[in-house]
């Protein structure tokens, strides 16, 4: 294994550069060039039709829901969207490419020239410049069986699951990434996170990285100085978290950067990551497009998108993440500074609809940053995975509001509605968690707190209200903190002046 030059020291002498090719699965009905139906999770094989299957004599026919989303995704990454463009078959062999060629857009694909500002963590904007977004077919599944790895080398047999064969992919490429210096692995890592937020948004997939959905293939070189050409790429295969695109960044610059200072070749090819050990290792040389014998598919004709439907998708476009936050942001009152902590915590929603449910934007914003993320930190979990749900903290805020608990019981409603007991009314009522409102209960636990401290009495009578606080202590215990503090404080200082 080639020993990793220090991170810092690798940026320090190298530039690196980035380009990353990102495939989301849309979310049709059907797949891309025939009527069987998508559906994850299903029985291996079952969902095929001739078509998919590359058998004799079957014809594809394109599906237009899926060519209206991949317009979608061009106009929102602010491309121009073809006039005209083709199918093109990519040729390579592989068990999970039934066809033996993958129907793609190769010099012509349906949008091009586009570009995304990516905004990081500290709010620093950086701009993605996009190449393209063409359209093509999903391959087969293989799962190798026996081994250690999970891998085709050492497994005992293989098994090929075509049920995802012909699922309809945007692809989108990036042209090369310079200028992000020693940020490239956050600069990487915000752009895939951008792009699954717009799918969402768009509502063209449901852009799950853990199901496959959303996959990144993440190309990493290095050259000396930013005025030298660039230089040979590697391109680290089928990357699905955010976390892990990052991750891949730091270890291909660091390990390329030792590559280098050995004297050795960086070698064009394609890499596979593995998350348990946090590194990549080599998989096969990089086939160049030459090497794939593209030519125009002959069985299917060009796609001509008119300008006046291009148009009319373009009118439907929701607003998109970044301009839903920053109106959000005025609307809500939030400083930079706190919008940019709700976004890293992947929070907006959370607090949209916590703000929905009646809660104010204060207080939304109070439960999800404050407490709640202390608990999935904690659990080591995602906010949105928490078993609690934004109507759930509007109620739990709408208690507090009304006086029936204080913020200190409301932290034990929490526990319970966190530990399956219900919702916040339920957990209130069956815990005894009310506050106590009557002036009865309130005046005797009082009454005996001045009784043991009558040299507070004194000294308040004196013009000194600050010894008041020992008494609502006291109070606050014996009633076991089921008191309004601020009824208790009007009571006291009654009781004394009385």
């Amino acid at each position: 294994m080639t020993q990793l030059v220090d991170y810092a020291d690798a940026v320090r002498r190298f530039d690196p550069v980035l380009g990353i090719e990102v495939h989301v699965e849309l979310g049709t009905r059907t797949k891309m060039f025939c009527a069987a139906e998508v559906e994850f999770g299903g029985e291996p094989n079952t969902q095929t039709t001739p078509v998919s299957l590359g058998l004799p004599g079957a014809l594809p026919v394109v599906n237009g829901t899926a060519v209206e989303y991949a317009i979608r995704i061009g106009l929102a990454l602010n491309c121009q969207i073809a006039e005209s463009c083709r199918f093109a078959r990519k040729n390579y062999f592989y068990p999970d490419v039934p066809k033996n060629f993958q129907t793609s857009q190769y010099d012509e694909p349906i949008a091009f020239d586009g570009w995304l500002d990516v905004e990081l963590e500290d709010g620093t904007v950086h701009r993605v410049e996009i190449e393209r977004a063409h359209m093509e077919e999903d391959a087969g599944k293989n799962t190798h069986v026996g081994g250690t790895t999970g891998r085709i080398h050492g497994a005992e047999y293989s098994l090929v699951d075509y049920n995802r064969a012909g699922i309809p992919l945007v692809e989108i490429v990036t042209k090369p990434i310079t200028g992000a210096g020693d940020r490239a692995p956050e600069v990487a890592r915000a752009y895939v996170q951008a792009l699954r937020d717009i799918f969402r948004a768009l509502d063209v997939s449901e852009a799950r990285m853990e199901r496959g959905n959303v996959r990144a293939d993440v190309n990493v070189s290095l050259r000396p100085t930013a005025e030298d050409p660039l230089g040979t790429r590697t391109e680290t295969k089928n990357v699905n978290s955010f976390r892990s695109v990052e991750r891949v960044v730091r270890h291909e610059i660091s390990r390329q950067a030792a590559v280098l200072d050995a004297g050795d070749a960086i070698v064009q090819e394609t890499r596979h990551w593995h998350e348990d050990t946090g590194v990549t290792t080599s998989g096969r040389v990089k086939s160049d497009a030459e090497d794939y014998r593209y030519f125009p598919e002959p069985d299917l004709v060009p796609v001509e998108p008119s300008r006046e439907w291009v148009e009319e998708i373009r009118s439907t476009l929701p607003e998109l993440p970044q301009a839903r936050r920053r109106r959000l942001q005025i609307e809500w009152g939030y400083a930079d500074a706190e919008m940019r902590d709700v976004v890293n915590a992947g929070a907006v929603e959370l607090i949209e609809s916590t703000v929905a449910a009646g809660a104010t934007p204060a207080a939304a914003r109070k439960w999800w940053m404050g407490e709640l993320a202390r608990r999935a930190k904690q659990d080591e979990v995602e906010l949105a995975e928490l078993p609690i749900t934004p109507a759930q903290i509007g109620e739990l805020q709408r208690l507090v509001d009304d006086g029936r608990i204080n913020d200190k019981i409301a932290r034990q409603v929490l526990d319970g509605v966190l530990a399956g007991e219900g919702d916040p009314e339920a957990v209130v009522t069956a815990r005894g968690l009310e506050v106590v409102s009557d002036d009865g209960p309130l005046l005797a636990a009082i009454d005996e707190a001045l009784a043991a401290q009558p040299d507070v009495v004194e000294k308040v009578r004196g013009g000194n209200q600050g010894p008041v606080g020992a008494i609502i202590g006291a109070v606050m215990k014996a009633t076991k903190g089921q008191a309004d503090a601020k009824r208790v404080r009007e009571l006291i200082l009654e009781r004394i002046g009385s």
